[in-house]
């Protein structure tokens, strides 16, 4: 996950909400000066095996695919003057499209975008939209439900356990979205959520998982990046699903699944659209999912029953072609309050939103 500071943390529930309002007018497209300079811009190293690993891996491609120059720089504080001092540097040696990595780096970029009207910015899990500057995440939810149908169709104690960082928006539809995955397998399943306060901290998501699984999970699912919980469930003899990238490497022999970003799915049609000048940004910022192939599970593991393999792919079809949304009523919150009535769908602005956890998920946000 995107890393961001503990004071960043604390706003993020109210920031993202942001992200679904509408803060601009785009008049035409926007037209770039000069031949495209790309610049990717990182909080801590690119190769960091989780969320800046996926963005840069788009990076590459981009660069591939576009046959543009890219730069790079990595390690930039999430502070708005120290990401605007880099952005500055990147201007002057030409850069005119400046990809932004983490939430933490919103602010900066919307000074930036304000300084410089003539270059186009994309944030990644940013909160402000302009007529040059878009923010962008993904529907990380409908990869987590696949995976959830898969977990719950191979657990044999009806209780898994997820890991997560903090209980901010993002986090918590990817455990609902995975907890209503499980129950579309196995009904009378629970998911034990653990939130670590941290988003790397392997240590700590080694005794989280531990810990989940003496309370009798037998499926860890990981909404981190750390390795810790893959080889706790290893150890132990259990499954376990991985995020951002494929973790298969860190769980031989019990890996399900990953729930995996292909931000160049996102990143190459967006920027070749700068390129040519036809460049409208989404004034709600830009939210892909299963069907643009921003987000996916890897190959499922052979424990998976043939006959859960088929309701996966279907339900896989069904959210591609825009037809089925796990969050779909009925909905419930964990004290069965309704949040939903039967057939009703949470919309962009209600999922951005999600300070609950859903019925059937042992856990809090507080």
């Amino acid at each position: 996950m995107h890393r961001l500071s503990v004071p960043a943390v604390s706003r993020i529930a109210t920031a993202l909400l942001l992200f679904s309002v509408a803060c601009f007018s785009q008049a035409e497209p926007f037209t770039l000066e000069g031949d495209p300079v790309v610049a990717f811009i990182y909080a801590s190293p690119a190769k960091d095996g989780g969320w800046n690993e996926a963005l840069d891996n788009a990076r590459q491609k981009v660069a591939d695919e576009l046959d543009v120059k890219v730069m790079v720089a990595e390690s930039i504080p999430e502070e708005a003057s120290a990401l605007v001092n880099a952005i500055d540097l990147f201007v002057r040696r030409g850069a005119n499209i400046i990809v932004a990595t983490t939430y933490g780096y919103s602010e900066g970029v919307k000074q930036a975008a304000e300084k410089y009207p003539h270059v186009a910015f994309l944030s990644a899990s940013g909160i402000h939209n302009t007529e040059n500057l878009e923010s962008f995440y993904a529907r990380t939810y409908e990869a987590w439900y696949l995976a959830g149908m898969a977990a719950g169709s191979v657990s044999e104690t009806n209780k898994l356990g997820m890991l997560g960082g903090f209980p901010v928006s993002v986090v918590n539809w990817d455990i609902n979205g995975f907890a209503l995955g499980v129950q579309a397998s196995q009904p009378d399943a629970s998911v034990n959520a653990i939130y670590t306060n941290s988003w790397w901290d392997p240590v700590r998501e080694g005794q989280a998982a531990q810990s989940l699984i003496e309370m009798g999970a037998d499926v860890i699912a990981n909404n981190l990046s750390s390795s810790a919980p893959f080889s706790a469930a290893e150890r132990n003899g259990h499954y376990s699903v991985g995020f951002q990238l494929d973790m298969s490497g860190a769980a031989p022999n019990g890996h399900l699944t990953s729930v995996v970003f292909n931000w160049d799915k996102y990143l190459i049609p967006t920027i070749q659209n700068i390129i040519e000048g036809s460049w409208e940004p989404n004034p709600y910022g830009a939210f892909p999912g299963l069907a643009e192939g921003v987000v996916d599970i890897t190959p499922l593991h052979a424990d998976v029953p043939a006959e859960a393999l088929a309701q996966i792919e279907a339900v896989k079809a069904e959210m591609m072609q825009g037809q089925f949304s796990p969050f779909t009523g009925p909905l419930l919150k964990q004290d069965g309050t309704e949040i939903l009535a039967e057939g009703a769908e949470l919309d962009a602005g209600d999922v951005w939103g999600m300070d609950y956890l859903v019925k059937g998920v042992v856990g809090s946000t507080r």
